[in-house]
């Protein structure tokens, strides 16, 4: 399947390298408006566009990867409703639950394919850990805690459009915790970190959620942008019969479980644009993700 890129900033470059080892999906047309990333781009077979109107009237694809910044998400995906561009969208699909829902709506009414960048559901440990709390294997669940922790800051640019760590980097854990539970976000206290090396008014370093799920479990969330190793992910599960740990993004394997799971998704959107069903997260599951991030950005306070 031939794809078109909207966006070819440093989500957008990290779908490049993941789809380059594909056989089966490859991007055939990039759009971005910023002059200096169209030009320091490696070599591509690629057409290069310097907006999404111009890499539409141009063609050449079968549906669009959405990977511009997060508050332009909801323009962008009506631009390709109006086109009938099936949608791969990166999370969070805007930065309020409101646009989350109103794409997803305005996809399901033009009877579009849309999914979302949730990655982690394409992990092939996740997806295992996933089976032995569906099949019972570690009993009842006590608590779910999910831990994503980066290198460093992202720019300032990233940061004026992102949301805030709670929409920006929580709602991989909001939905991560659904999928692996199957159970939906309750009550949720959360607490903003005061320490940091470079403080940005109001998107704290740090960041900690702790939420009662439908089903009884206790859900952790963990979020920070320092960490000395590099970027890193984990999940931790207790239950009434076992326990597990699932490191599925640690040194040294980050950057193979990583751009894996990009291309694994890409693949699996490719199959449902065929007519396959869905198997990545849809434009509801964005909705809840958000809504759950909203509701813990809103309660927390800084110390």
């Amino acid at each position: 399947m031939n794809l078109g890129l909207a966006g070819a900033g440093r989500m957008g470059r990290n779908h490049l390298r993941a789809i380059a080892g594909s056989s089966t999906v490859r991007v055939t047309a990039i759009a971005e408006p910023m002059e200096p990333a169209r030009a320091s781009l490696p070599r591509l077979d690629a057409k290069l566009y310097p907006d999404l109107d111009s890499m539409l009237a141009g063609g050449g694809f079968d549906a669009v990867l959405v990977c511009v910044p997060s508050d332009f998400h909801l323009d962008t995906i009506k631009r390709l409703v109006s086109a009938g561009m099936p949608i791969l969208c990166e999370k969070p699909v805007g930065v309020t639950a409101v646009e989350a829902r109103e794409a997803s709506e305005l996809t399901k009414r033009a009877g579009l394919p849309f999914q979302i960048g949730f990655w982690r559901r394409f992990v092939p440990s996740l997806k295992k850990l996933r089976a032995r709390i569906a099949a019972g294997e570690l009993g009842e669940i006590y608590l779910v805690a999910c831990y994503q922790w980066d290198e460093k800051p992202p720019s300032s640019y990233f940061r004026t459009h992102s949301g805030g760590i709670f929409i920006d980097m929580g709602v991989h854990e909001f939905d991560q915790t659904r999928w692996l539970t199957g159970q939906e976000f309750g009550r949720i206290s959360s607490l903003f970190c005061g320490v940091a090396a470079e403080p940005w008014p109001g998107d704290p370093e740090s960041a900690q959620a702790l939420a009662e799920l439908s089903g009884g479990t206790t859900a952790l969330v963990s979020l920070g942008r320092r960490f000395p190793l590099g970027d890193v992910c984990k999940v931790e599960v207790f239950g009434t019969r076992d326990a597990d740990e699932c490191k599925f993004l640690w040194p040294p394997t980050a950057d193979e479980s990583f751009f894996g799971a990009l291309r694994l998704q890409a693949e699996s959107f490719a199959r449902h644009v065929h007519g396959e069903l869905r198997e990545g997260a849809g434009g509801d599951d964005a909705a809840a993700a958000l809504e759950a991030a909203e509701r813990a950005a809103a309660q927390a306070v800084t110390e």
